[in-house]
């Protein structure tokens, strides 16, 4: 029996691309491997959001091949630019091609060499239609759509996802009951932008979270990241979906710039002004908010104007956690075609915007001690003792828990990136 492995890297999405993929080769009749190692064929399943890690995937290919193993390329890679992926792959599979992978490596084992990237037309196929691999665990992912509805001039996910396509609100919710009863806790709701949700389909994103939260049973759900221009047409109604128990506090909302002529460059259709009063608006409904951004620094135009902007915007609104990128020109895009910043200016403003942040988080984290709270424990952590998260999905590190237990602890310790506490009581 062939023996494959999967390997998925970058979003939450990926992941649930690979879970599907496993599924579909368990059913093709392959083994799937515990590790690389023992297995025929891995199935590198790609990111290419930034220039680094671009590099770092093609590496991997690399390094498998040169093992000696046979490797099946999928992901957004295999769209974005797939001349960096190593020619001795045996197959490459695109975002919309991944129904075809043991197709991939049946053909491969004939001698041939499958590559596929348009996948299905567009339309005719939710996702959620498809087998998915069922893990033991306390957190699932449900993909809600695919593509977006931006233009963004420094993004080139979009030429692999493509335009919007959302799912349909009875597969998202027929797939949440089943992940219920088989167990898990916390449903993470999944998308390059949940925030246009259900445009193409006459519905959006609070009405499916109503839905979602009225399902029977203890849970909690996180919602992916969203963008401004879209969460400002249904805001009020968003925001009253958010207050439901079941919904963690948690608000992912990018802002890439704190300049107005940046975000215009960026192709990025709102206002500073606007991302303010999103973010004015939910923390006056939701108490204990945490708000994530992602801010892009050294884009092509960012004057030392524009920086400070950037900076000064960070210091009003005071996000509990900043996403940092360095501007990486990604091809095909249009803005890998302008005049770009150089490199020691971009590390520099990176470093300043990085300091900024870790200190902000570390005074909003350091409001928490003493505080006793809801948590959702998640099981053995990487930094030792027991993950879990709290009601507004800050990491917190217990020493002792039971997977899958929602409960109260205490907050006895913060840094910038996580705390500790005890169980309560």
């Amino acid at each position: 029996m062939v023996r494959v492995y999967v390997e998925s890297y970058g979003c939450t999405r990926n992941r649930a691309d690979g879970e599907i993929m496993e599924a579909i080769l368990l059913r093709g009749g392959y083994e799937l491997t515990e590790t690389p190692e023992s297995a025929d064929y891995v199935v590198v399943n790609t990111c290419a959001v930034k220039d680094p890690t671009e590099h770092k995937m093609a590496r991997r290919i690399k390094e498998l091949l040169d093992s000696g193993k046979k490797v099946i390329a999928t992901g957004c890679l295999v769209h974005v630019n797939p001349d960096v992926i190593d020619p001795r792959v045996s197959g490459m599979l695109g975002v919309k091609s991944i129904d075809r992978i043991s197709e991939a490596i049946d053909v491969a084992e004939r001698g041939g060499k499958l590559v596929s990237v348009e996948g299905w037309k567009e339309g005719n196929l939710d996702k959620l239609e498809l087998p998915r691999l069922w893990k033991s665990g306390v957190v699932f992912v449900v993909p809600i759509s695919e593509g977006c509805l931006n233009g963004c001039t420094y993004c080139a996910t979009r030429f692999a996802r493509g335009v919007l396509k959302s799912y349909k609100p009875e597969l998202v919710v027929k797939w949440i009951k089943e992940a219920l009863a088989k167990g898990y806790k916390e449903i993470q709701l999944s998308s390059e932008d949940t925030g246009c949700y259900g445009f193409d389909i006459g519905t959006n994103l609070a009405e499916l979270l109503e839905e979602i939260t009225a399902i029977e049973g203890d849970f909690r759900v996180r919602v992916g990241m969203m963008n401004p221009n879209h969460v400002i047409k249904f805001l009020d109604e968003l925001i009253e979906a958010y207050q439901n128990p079941k919904v963690y506090k948690f608000l992912h909302l990018p802002v890439q710039s704190g300049d107005n002529e940046v975000l215009k460059r960026m192709g990025r259709t709102y206002t500073v002004e606007e991302f303010e009063e999103i973010v004015r608006e939910f923390r006056r409904k939701i108490p204990g908010l945490n708000l994530n951004t992602d801010i892009i620094v050294g884009f092509p135009g960012e004057s030392e104007e524009a920086f400070q902007n950037t900076v000064d915007l960070v210091r009003r609104v005071r996000p509990d956690k900043i996403n940092v990128s360095r501007y990486s020109p990604r091809p095909g895009t249009i803005a890998a075609k302008w005049k770009q910043l150089p490199g020691w200016k971009v590390k520099e403003r990176s470093r300043i915007l990085h300091r900024l942040r870790l200190q902000i988080a570390y005074e909003i984290n350091q409001t928490y001690v003493g505080k006793r709270v809801e948590v959702l424990v998640h099981g053995p952590g990487e930094k030792g003792g027991i993950d879990a998260r709290t009601f507004n999905y800050k990491e917190i590190i217990l020493d002792t828990g039971e997977k899958g237990e929602i409960t109260r602890a205490k907050i006895t310790w913060a840094g910038s990136t996580y705390l500790r506490g005890d169980l309560d009581g």
